[in-house]
């Protein structure tokens, strides 16, 4: 008998705490999930807390879970998990059929982008990538078209109906898709991030793109720029942005957004960087399997195709996108960009990769502001490159 049910026998109440990020997707789905999971083990409560976007993507990792027991977090954190003592396998506490089912039902690379070093260190409850947005009745009115490629891009960009997210660590995935588009996968020579040539030319592709945007748009998440796009008529477009399917729902906001896959670039379709979210457990947690009872359940078809969407998630189980329910709901938002999941580029996951990241986007930030040029800003990430990496291996 498990713990969760032994629990529901007795007395005693089993509290777990969870975090996950501030937003509908984020957070709505793991408060309904852990209510009803509640209702159904009355001696279990969870409570979830959130943070900000940014912390999300880069706070420590060993200071949440010695305060939390249930973690959303991002792949690239899984290489830390694998070499410090942080994260529970869960493939010691859940059962391998069920594991089988979650790979089969990955969107993209999502569930496996949580296993790393032998173990699956989190269930993708959640999936995303880079997609297109944008608002028909704007293109419609202006009698434009949904931009095909790079150079319909620049020229709708400079009529000033393009918004990007801009910030430094989206424009550096941003690079890092760039870098592909040019024929050059990022890290895959040791010791460079990029060749210098390719490098550059992704640079300046970035920064041209975000300088001739709507205003503002270096200091736009995705977050800000689905936000702008849904609630007035300042653009029509984002090219590129992790989507949020949210923003198509007719109940969720005022002019609600198509979404389609990327754009084609020297005529090869762009091939965006991999997001979403996975549940993880805190070692720290003292009810294990009450706490992987929840992710099972969290992540189950049932629970992905019913309650965790309509309560505002996005899931990360390939079912749900191919829903004729859920895809009527959301502007067939899951429908249209599953291509765009299948086909993304998920971001090296070794120890101390994050740490390359944080300071990457840094570096993203000064060259985005023009306070850097490109060889300084490719010459900063190959040194941050070599320092995490020999810090990794000591």
């Amino acid at each position: 008998m498990s713990q969760t049910r032994r629990a529901e026998r007795g007395s005693r109440m089993i509290e777990l705490r969870g975090i996950t990020w501030n937003h509908t997707r984020g957070y709505l789905p793991m408060v309904a999930t852990a209510q009803r999971f509640s209702e159904l083990h009355p001696n279990v409560s969870i409570h979830w807390e959130k943070r900000s976007l940014q912390q999300f993507a880069d706070y420590p990792l060993e200071r949440l879970v010695e305060k939390y027991d249930l973690l959303v977090i991002d792949h690239p954190f899984v290489g830390y998990a694998a070499c410090h003592d942080v994260l529970l396998p869960l493939d010691e506490y859940l059962p391998a059929e069920f594991l089988a089912d979650q790979a089969r039902n990955s969107v993209g690379l999502s569930h496996e982008s949580y296993s790393y070093a032998g173990h699956q260190w989190a269930l993708a409850i959640d999936a995303a990538t880079p997609i297109c947005g944008y608002r028909p009745d704007l293109l419609e009115k202006n009698k434009l078209n949904l931009p095909r490629n790079w150079e319909e891009l620049v020229e709708l960009a400079a009529r000033g109906l393009v918004v990007v997210s801009g910030i430094g660590i989206d424009s550096l995935c941003h690079f890092y898709m760039l870098c592909g588009a040019l024929g050059y996968e990022p890290f895959s020579r040791a010791g460079t991030v990029v060749s210098e040539a390719v490098g550059v030319q992704a640079l300046q592709l970035v920064r041209k793109l975000i300088d001739i945007a709507v205003p503002g748009s270096s200091e736009r998440n995705p977050i800000a720029v689905w936000e702008l796009l849904t609630s007035d008529n300042t653009a029509a477009v984002c090219p590129f942005a992790y989507g949020y399917s949210n923003y198509g729902r007719r109940s969720y906001c005022k002019y609600p957004l198509r979404f389609t896959r990327l754009i084609e670039f020297n005529g090869r379709r762009c091939r965006s960087t991999l997001g979403g979210a996975g549940l993880a457990i805190s070692v720290h947690c003292k009810a294990r399997e009450p706490a992987a009872d929840y992710c099972l359940f969290t992540a189950s078809e049932a629970s992905q195709s019913g309650i965790y969407f309509t309560s505002g998630g996005q899931p990360g189980y390939r079912k749900a996108w191919l829903d004729d329910s859920i895809n009527a709901e959301s502007n067939n938002f899951f429908e249209d960009t599953l291509c765009t999941l299948d086909d993304a580029w998920r971001r090296p996951r070794w120890n101390a990769y994050l740490s390359f990241q944080d300071g990457a986007s840094d570096v993203m930030s000064q060259y985005i502001r023009h306070t850097i040029d490109e060889q300084t800003a490719l010459a900063r990430m190959n040194k941050l490159l070599a320092t995490v990496r020999e810090g990794a291996a000591r």
